[in-house]
């Protein structure tokens, strides 16, 4: 006897005798294969074709450049403004002394304005990118400026430091640094009782050097060396360079590699306008230090700025650094630097090479 789980149909012929007609007998009915009805639900969205111009033969399937405005900004060419009403875009930018910025931005955050007398005081620094060939470019780079003039930063700045000698970790401690001590630190970080990821920077004495190169491996590109000044004999000089520092990156831009931009905080406006001068002239001569060996200039512009105030007022920075490249001061800079090094330090950045 057949049931109805096993025939699906059966084929009854009608009255009239001429035509045979399928009667389902079961509500039961084969399950679609998998993926069948999302692809029928796909054909039935509407797709929008996107018009696109004639585009030549050569230049399809690939990327069009795109037109995108020169980010550096030469005003040169323009006039300069005779008297205080004029349309900003036709004209120069007026270029102001530091003195002269902190004292406009000190207006606008006057109690009866921003109200905000405290606010922190930005600096933006304009590069030229360009390296000493045409098609090479500086790389991005991040550095920590030293300061005469600290201020709090707002950041949680962790230190470590190795090294042996007794007086030395006294100084070390004196100076602000979260933890210091010698191989028995070394000892612990290798057993894994202390984690390095937990202190942003790490300085060294040379005379811990050698045992200190089992945590190579561990600390990368953090490992102390003299160039990023993470490794020399004055232990309290980095210390309160790395705690009080301002703490800037360089970076090009994505689509103008010969463009690149850094912003760091230097103080605030309540501190002494002469303060916060010193302050911009030693970041200013930071960043110069890092100027590839060509003609033309590397920092092109710098602006002041002031949250919450859109204001941005532009300094001349050539008032502390030099405009253009010079061989001779670079030289002679470089000599008096090498004639500077200590014996432990010359060694200290052979060993680290």
């Amino acid at each position: 006897m057949l049931t109805l789980l096993s025939i699906r149909a059966l084929a009854v012929r009608q009255p009239t005798g001429e035509a045979l007609r399928c009667l389902h007998l079961t509500a039961v009915t084969e399950a679609a294969r998998k993926g069948t009805r999302e692809k029928a639900r796909k054909k039935k969205v509407k797709v929008e074709v996107k018009k696109v111009g004639f585009i030549p033969h050569n230049q399809r399937d690939k990327k069009i450049n795109v037109k995108r405005a020169d980010k550096h900004v030469d005003d040169s060419w323009k006039q300069v403004p005779k008297d205080d009403v004029y349309v900003g875009r036709y004209y120069r930018w007026p270029v102001y002394t530091v003195a002269e910025a902190i004292q406009c931005h000190r207006e606008t955050h006057h109690p009866s304005m921003y109200n905000v007398p405290n606010a922190s005081l930005n600096v933006e620094i304009e590069l030229n990118m360009q390296g000493e060939k045409a098609t090479r470019f500086v790389d991005n780079f991040q550095r920590m400026a030293m300061i005469p003039h600290k201020f709090h930063h707002g950041e949680d700045r962790k230190i470590i430091v190795f090294t042996k000698e007794n007086e030395e970790i006294t100084k070390a401690r004196e100076a602000g640094a979260t933890l210091v001590g010698g191989v028995e630190l070394i000892k612990d970080i290798t057993n894994g009782e202390l984690l390095l990821s937990d202190y942003q920077f790490i300085i060294a004495h040379p005379n811990i050097l050698a045992e200190l190169v089992a945590l190579r491996g561990l600390m990368k590109r953090k490992f102390p060396n003299p160039k990023s000044e993470t490794l020399g004999t004055n232990l309290a000089e980095m210390i309160t360079k790395f705690s009080n520092g301002i703490s800037y990156s360089a970076t090009k831009d994505e689509y103008q590699q010969n463009f690149g931009l850094i912003k760091a905080n230097v103080g605030t406006l309540d501190m002494d306008a002469q303060h916060l001068e010193e302050n911009i002239r030693f970041l200013l001569q930071d960043v110069n230090t890092m100027r590839p060996k060509r003609d033309g200039r590397f920092i092109t512009r710098v602006l002041l700025k002031s949250a919450p105030s859109s204001e941005q007022l532009k300094i001349d920075p050539f008032v502390y650094i030099p405009e253009l490249y010079d061989k001779n001061v670079a030289k002679a800079s470089k000599e008096a630097r090498k004639e500077a090094e200590t014996p432990e330090q010359q060694a200290a950045a052979a060993a680290a090479n």
